[in-house]
């Protein structure tokens, strides 16, 4: 069984993560996957962690198609597979409009072929293959090193337009915020046997209210984003978070995170003992999911490290 972790951790330098990343396959990880907002780059981390743990599986979910050229996004995901042969999984996607527009000033114009014509520039690229595409603007691009194992590619898809796609094209599949039921609908709209993979917000607390106070503030974060928006509007609960929304456009923050149901938030953030979380985990699991990748959510309770512990599949 996959069990794949989120670094760096929040609140944790990643030069402090060293001696962490090197229980990770002892205490039963097979993963580790990066991301890509506004703190670490997603490929750093990685490049690290394929020294620091040389039998773990590596992957950014996800680093997005616009924020870098193509060429130069084929270079990095090169360098990581070089250092970690057969072990790296290039995740991509489109990312967001806030990540893309506001934050790097670049068009967020034509999510969908923008993420396939760069998914299939990298096949070829990563391959060795010289390459000119028009649709990017590339004119006579080779690594110069190819990898010797080409890396897997996962791409980001929340609705059935871009699970198709990842269907069709990609390796696998990542998704995000979801819960365990929600799988199935995913499951269905992407491949019955291709990678299913999903990040999961950790809570491990007793405090249900001190879970529920933290989800919230996350939900509301990703959830205002018309992506993510949009995917829980398919995903059956737009009425549900439609007072979070009209709260959250008129600036009411508050009001926006006191509009989101208790409900919601059990939903979509897993919270409980170790114990009971590492359930919910399986619950996924077994609704389809290939791979759940962990994003423990400090507590009361446990710091990231300590949450890291209690959460690994071979915790007591």
């Amino acid at each position: 069984m996959n069990w794949g972790l989120t670094i760096p951790l929040p609140g944790v330098k990643l030069a402090d993560h060293r001696a962490l990343v090197e229980e990770l396959a002892g205490l039963g990880y097979t993963d580790v996957w990066s991301a890509e907002t506004n703190g670490y780059d997603g490929f750093t981390p990685l490049a690290l962690a394929s020294q620091w743990a040389p039998t773990l599986r590596l992957g950014p979910a996800i680093v997005p198609v616009y924020t870098r050229g193509p060429a130069l996004l084929a270079q990095q995901a090169a360098t990581i597979a070089d250092l970690a042969p057969g072990r790296f999984i290039l995740g991509i996607g489109t990312s967001s409009d806030t990540i893309v527009e506001r934050w790097n000033g670049i068009p967020f114009t034509e999510p969908f072929a923008k993420v396939r014509d760069t998914l299939r520039f990298l096949r070829r690229a990563l391959s060795g293959e010289k390459v000119t595409d028009e649709a990017l603007g590339v004119k006579g691009f080779r690594l110069e090193s190819a990898p010797e194992v080409p890396p897997q590619i996962a791409l980001a898809a929340l609705r059935p337009g871009m699970l198709r796609l990842a269907a069709r094209e990609a390796d696998a599949a990542i998704t995000n915020w979801l819960s365990a039921t929600d799988v199935a609908q995913v499951r269905e709209a992407f491949h019955p046997d291709k990678e299913l993979l999903a990040r999961l917000f950790v809570a491990p607390t007793s405090d249900a209210e001190e879970a529920r106070n933290l989800g919230r503030w996350l939900i509301a974060s990703y959830l205002n984003v018309p992506v993510y928006r949009a995917f829980h509007e398919w995903l059956g609960r737009g009425e549900a978070l439609r007072p979070m929304h009209e709260a959250w456009a008129s600036g009411d923050r508050q009001g926006a995170l006191k509009a989101i149901p208790d409900e919601v938030v059990d939903a979509l953030v897993i919270h409980g003992t170790p114990e009971s979380c590492r359930a919910q985990i399986r619950s996924y699991v077994s609704n389809g999911l290939t791979t759940p990748v962990l994003m423990p959510l400090p507590t009361s309770q446990f710091t990231g490290a300590e949450a890291v512990r209690a959460l690994a599949p071979t915790a007591p």
